[in-house]
């Protein structure tokens, strides 16, 4: 996410924390580059000038220059004036007198409305809630694609049930009905998934009012495609002033061309972001958090969403049978099994790490397949190729053993080798951990 735009401004903080002083040159300059680069990330003109003009009146009025660490000091102001631009409004999801409460879903083809749907019914069945998804677009057919007619189908992955129609032309009726069949059945929730189009027009928008006024929704979500850039903009400036949008979900935000939009676009329209999508897997959905983004833009980690994620896929029994293991040294290939599963289920690697503070200026020194989920897979298999004595005791896997899981798993005995020699590593810090020895070794090799 983000991540050419959190290169280059790395960059230029990295050059002014080199600074023991900072002249007012030294900031145009720096302040020169940082706006380039928001503009090469497709960041609104407009905003991207009033953004830095902002920095230097405050770095210059507040007299930083003289500071004892000028350059952490313009970092901060850059972070809290970032958050500024990307805030606006609630970023959580309001709700209204009566169930069920209404989310319409509105926006182009192509933007991931559909998807969308399904992944904040997701989302609130998680948070205990209970969510009933309508598929009010009679013009293609997305109730196939929510429909549960299929184990592949978005309502089947999500577990939620689902009103459709298919010898219908009347929308309005359809999204009046799911919302019944809703309210019949107790739901918290009814989001109601609508039509789209390639390009706004006014039958579109027409039909989105007729919709809108027959089912008062509480909430009227435009999801965009934030890799659109600035024509992403300019269509919730038009969804706005027809309908009325409460919030954008932002799509493909894991993608990091022409990403910018997504930080003017509440600047400009005045509408607050609720939710990026972040992949294409029904968990890969984030509430938007404005500090957050911003942090992690300025390659400072997001933390916080690093725990609700840690907390959401991993079992707390099995944490803390795996802390007992590791104080008394028997962590076993089993174990380093299943925490390789349950990261996996926390979302691609190279996200996860990005989530962790100063991992970003330390990313580009790392080999590029370091962090690619294929080597996930591939010790996966290599475990798996294993008998379960192996797993148990990897210190009796000798040379025609390494062999043998080598076919088994599609790797080489080369592979096999470097997996047991950083399990050995891995502990070797356990056990030294656990007696609280060795702190140097111990420093020595996680630095390796």
């Amino acid at each position: 996410m983000f991540e050419a735009l959190t290169e280059k401004l790395n960059g230029v903080f990295h050059g002014l924390g080199n600074k023991g002083r900072l002249t007012e040159k030294d900031i145009d300059a720096a302040l020169r580059e940082v706006r380039m680069a928001l503009l090469e990330a497709d960041v609104n003109f407009r905003v991207a000038r009033e953004f830095v003009a902002t920095i230097r009146e405050r770095v210059l009025g507040e007299g930083l220059l003289q500071s004892l660490s000028p350059g952490q000091q313009v970092i901060k102001i850059t972070n809290e004036e970032l958050k500024n631009i990307i805030s606006g409004g609630s970023h959580r999801l309001e709700h209204g007198p009566r169930q069920p409460n209404t989310i319409l879903m509105v926006g182009l083809n192509g933007g991931g409305k559909t998807t969308a749907s399904a992944k904040i019914a997701r989302y609130l069945k998680q948070d205990g809630q209970t969510p009933f998804l309508v598929a009010a677009d009679l013009y293609r057919p997305a109730f196939d694609h929510l429909g549960l007619s299929g184990e592949d189908r978005l309502a089947g992955q999500v577990g939620v049930d689902i009103h459709s129609e298919r010898d219908t032309n009347n929308t309005v009726a359809v999204a009046q009905k799911g919302i019944k069949r809703a309210s019949d059945a107790n739901a918290a929730w009814a989001i109601v998934d609508t039509a789209g189009r390639f390009q706004i027009d006014d039958e579109l928008m027409s039909e989105l009012e007729s919709v809108r006024d027959a089912i008062k929704p509480v909430e009227t979500l435009l999801v965009l495609d934030s890799m659109t850039g600035q024509d992403a903009v300019r269509v919730a400036e038009e969804f706005h002033e027809r309908i009325g949008v409460t919030g954008l979900v932002l799509t493909k935000m894991d993608g990091d061309a022409r990403g910018g939009a997504a930080l003017s676009i509440t600047k400009v329209t005045g509408i607050p972001i609720k939710f990026i999508g972040t992949g294409e897997q029904m968990d890969a959905l984030e509430v938007f958090h404005p500090d957050r983004l911003a942090s992690r833009i300025l390659g400072m980690g997001d933390m916080l969403t690093l725990i609700e994620k840690t907390q959401l896929n991993f079992d707390e029994e099995q944490a803390i049978e795996l802390e007992r293991k590791m104080r008394q040294a028997t962590f076993d290939l089993n174990d380093f099994l299943q925490q390789l599963q349950q990261l996996k289920k926390m979302g691609p690697l190279a996200q996860v790490m990005e989530m962790i503070p100063g991992f970003s200026a330390m990313k580009s020194k790392m080999p590029t397949e370091d962090l690619d989920d294929s080597n996930l897979d591939r010790v996966e298999a290599i475990i798996y190729s294993m008998t379960p004595q192996e797993r148990q005791r990897p210190d009796m896997i000798g040379g025609s053993r390494r062999r043998r899981i080598a076919r088994g798993s599609g790797t080489t005995a080369q592979d096999v080798n470097q997996l047991l020699n950083q399990f050995k590593q891995m502990q070797k810090m356990m056990r030294q951990m656990s007696t609280g020895k060795g702190p140097k070794d111990l420093m020595r090799m996680l630095g390796g």
